[in-house]
Order: C-alpha cells, then sequence, then structure tokens
C-alpha cells in the first residue's frame, strides 16, 4: 500500500507569519522550506505586544512556554495625557484581559525554536522576488521552486506579493513611531510595572510615549511625533525634545542613545489575499498601523487559519476561499480600527475596553483551544 504523497510549501520571509506558516504548516503532514533573505534568522525592531488571541495561538504552534519565560505581564494599562490619568485598567489577573509584552528577538526566538524542534528548513542569504500564480517561487539568483503551496510573508515591501498584481491600496498617516529599547532598572517597581501610554498635547506639538515593560531588565518605549515634526522624529533621538514633555521619563530618554528608527503610520489593503497557488500573510497582505498592538497577532492568527483551512477541504482553491472568508472580516475591522485612531488620535483620551477595540485581542483564533489558559 502506497503512502500519500507529502505536500510541500516554500515560504518566502522568515518573520511573525512565515514561522507561523512553516509550524502549522508542518504539524498538518506538509514539507515546508523558509527563505530568508537576510543572512541571520533575527527579528528587527524593538518591542512587541501579544494579546489574547496570539497567546492562543501561540499555544497552538508549541511556543507559548518559551513566550512566557522573559515576557512581562503587567499589572494595568493606563493612559496619562497632560499629566491626568484618562483611563486605567487592570488586566493580567484572573478574569482579566491578558496581554504579554516582550522584545521582538524574545518573540521571534520562542518561535524559531519551536520550528526548529519539527526539523524545519530555513535558508537563509535567500531572497524572493516573485512567484506566479501556478505555485513557483522566484528566488534572486534565478532559481524556480515547484510547490504545491507558496506563501509570501516578506512583509510590507513584499516582492512576491508586487509580482502577482494583486490590486493593492495603500495609505500613510500624518505621525509615525520611533521605536527604542532602554534598561528597566531606571525605572521599575510600583506603577513603572504599568503600561502607561503618556500623551503631551500641546498647539504647536503633539508627542506620545508608550512605556512598555519588556522583560524584567527591558524597557520598550514607542514614541509617537507628526511626520513634520522635524525635531520630534530626528535620529538620534533628542532627549530634551521629549524630557520637556515628559520630564518623569528623563532618565531613560537619556539612556537612549543612537538607538531608534522612525516608521510613519501606514495601512496595506489587497482586493485577495492569494493567487492561485500563492497566499499572502502578515504584513505584506494586511500591514496597519499599531494603535492596537495587533499586527503580530493578526499575521499568525492568519497563518494558522491558513493551514486548518487547508486541512479542512478537498482542494487549494476551497481552502483559500474558506481561508479569506473565514478569517478577513475579523481582519478588516481592526485594521480599520487602528487606522481611524491613527488618524483621529483619539486614544489621548484612553483605551476603550469594548468589543470594539479589543475585537481581534477577544477573538478565540481558528485551530485554537478555548480552554486555553495562561
Amino acid at each position: 500500500m502506497s503512502r500519500p504523497i507529502k505536500r510541500h510549501a516554500e515560504i518566502a520571509g522568515a518573520g511573525f507569519s512565515g514561522i507561523a506558516s512553516a509550524i502549522a504548516l508542518t504539524q498538518r503532514g506538509w514539507s515546508v522550506r523558509v527563505h530568508e533573505a537576510s543572512p541571520q534568522l533575527r527579528a528587527f525592531g524593538a518591542g512587541i505586544f501579544i494579546w489574547d488571541n496570539g497567546l492562543h495561538v501561540l499555544d497552538a504552534l508549541g511556543a507559548y512556554r518559551e513566550v512566557l519565560d522573559g515576557a512581562f505581564a503587567a499589572p494595568a494599562y493606563e493612559t496619562r495625557t497632560n499629566g491626568e490619568c484618562t483611563s486605567f485598567q487592570a488586566i493580567n489577573g484572573p478574569g482579566k484581559q491578558r496581554l504579554l509584552t516582550m522584545t521582538r528577538q524574545h518573540l521571534h526566538h520562542a518561535m524559531l525554536s519551536a520550528a526548529k524542534r519539527l526539523d524545519i528548513e530555513f535558508v537563509t542569504s535567500s531572497e524572493a522576488i516573485g512567484a506566479s500564480p501556478e505555485g513557483e517561487l522566484w528566488l534572486v539568483d534565478g532559481t524556480r521552486l515547484k510547490a504545491d503551496l507558496v506563501i509570501g510573508a516578506d512583509g510590507v515591501k513584499s516582492k512576491v506579493r508586487d509580482s502577482l498584481d494583486i490590486p493593492m491600496q495603500r495609505e500613510r498617516y500624518h505621525d509615525g513611531l520611533t521605536r527604542v529599547l532602554t534598561p528597566r532598572s531606571i525605572l521599575k517597581g510600583g506603577e513603572w510595572d504599568h503600561v502607561i501610554d503618556f500623551w503631551n498635547i500641546r498647539p504647536e506639538r503633539t508627542l506620545r510615549i508608550l512605556y512598555t515593560p519588556s522583560g524584567e531588565d527591558t524597557l520598550y518605549m514607542a514614541m509617537m511625533a507628526g511626520l513634520n515634526d522635524t525635531e520630534a522624529t530626528a535620529i538620534p533621538v533628542n532627549p530634551e525634545v521629549w524630557a520637556e514633555a515628559f520630564p518623569r521619563l528623563r532618565p531613560v530618554l537619556e539612556a537612549i542613545g543612537d538607538n531608534g528608527r522612525y516608521d510613519v503610520y501606514e495601512k496595506t489593503v489587497l482586493e485577495r489575499w492569494s493567487s492561485g497557488r500563492v497566499a499572502i500573510v502578515g504584513d505584506s497582505a494586511h500591514a496597519m498601523p499599531p494603535t492596537l498592538a495587533q499586527g503580530a497577532g493578526c499575521a499568525i492568527t492568519n497563518a494558522l487559519g491558513l493551514a486548518v483551512a487547508i486541512e479542512e477541504t478537498d482542494s487549494l482553491e476551497e481552502a483559500l476561499q474558506l481561508w479569506e472568508r473565514r478569517e478577513r472580516p475579523l481582519t478588516d475591522h481592526t485594521q480599520s480600527r487602528a487606522s481611524e485612531l491613527a488618524a483621529s488620535r483619539d486614544l489621548a483620551a484612553g483605551m476603550d475596553w469594548n468589543d470594539i477595540g479589543l475585537k481581534a485581542a477577544r477573538h478565540v483564533p481558528t485551530g485554537t483551544s478555548p480552554e486555553f489558559s495562561c
């Protein structure tokens, strides 16, 4: 009796969505190869938020326990605008909303460890430049790799996506972030264990610092300023500009040094998430402003959802249709709400702890257990 032929996927991009896709498919009997353009497997950026939905997915992928060991569970999330508390919410306690904060490097390492336990193949210095709907991944060296499924997980500037001529809309907003990591030892304990969304609003300038403990010894700060504010968007960060607005944060602001990169808020919306045998996942498909901290959560949720849809259907075409029909409405809602907040700066009045703002965070993703508990 012959064994069924194992199906094979080629994946462009070894970020969060690429690794999640690789693990989820391997768990379902696929062979997978992941291509990373960089010479090393590593995460770019500073800190990251993973809400309840993302924690469910990490558990399903076998990465949750390692993520937990080194992440931070703040007891509260508050907003302070011009020195006044505009909202306060206890989190991570019994019956409360769950949110872990960590460095992007920590999350990436935990997911990569889960992938390597499954013997998933990773190829570094292997840049994808396109794909065909027939199921070929094209590499920069001229190689064309045939697969049952190609996944474009190569980020906001995805070459796989762009090669398919999928109609796309892109929008940029008037604000952006400088993301930095500094030592927590300078400010630590008590209120400084909270996630605190600091705003300073004046007629001449609006600044924001999302102060985020991201481990016992690491602080992540997401520093928002308008695109045209040349002083506040300068790299290296000018600590005096920020300390004038947030004097209590001066010690950590002065510790930033030359770290940081300023990125403008932007949104990418595709007409469809697939073309033939090619699926587009993560920021390649639905980049969104970070105002709801759901970019990674939606990316890994949809990566897992894709593998589940394939397992549930008889053909890849049916699977891709089911996947988008099932997963896209929540992603569209989250992307739309994140964009509204990016355009309005309404978060200065406090986060809305309701089913509109936290619809994705409270969602139990496809392929995960509703009984999962941190």
